[in-house]
């Protein structure tokens, strides 16, 4: 349980210091992501980059406890 911990720790503050460089990737506006809007809503479903992320995570996580 401590290094789990530890690991996201680690995952959230590189994360924090990459902002400025994943905050260009067009995570978002991925062909599959849906985006509806009206006069006064705007509804957005990131299908795509939610799948995205669940594969990325899942390797991740893959790895660390091989």
């Amino acid at each position: 349980m401590n290094r789990a911990l530890i690991l996201i720790g680690l995952l959230i503050v590189a994360i924090g210091l990459l902002w400025p460089w994943l905050s260009r990737l067009p995570l978002g506006q991925l062909p599959g992501d849906i985006v509806i809007r009206r006069e006064n809503v705007s509804i957005f479903f990131p299908i795509t980059t939610m799948i995205l992320a669940s594969l990325l995570l899942s390797g991740l996580l893959w790895l660390l406890n091989r």
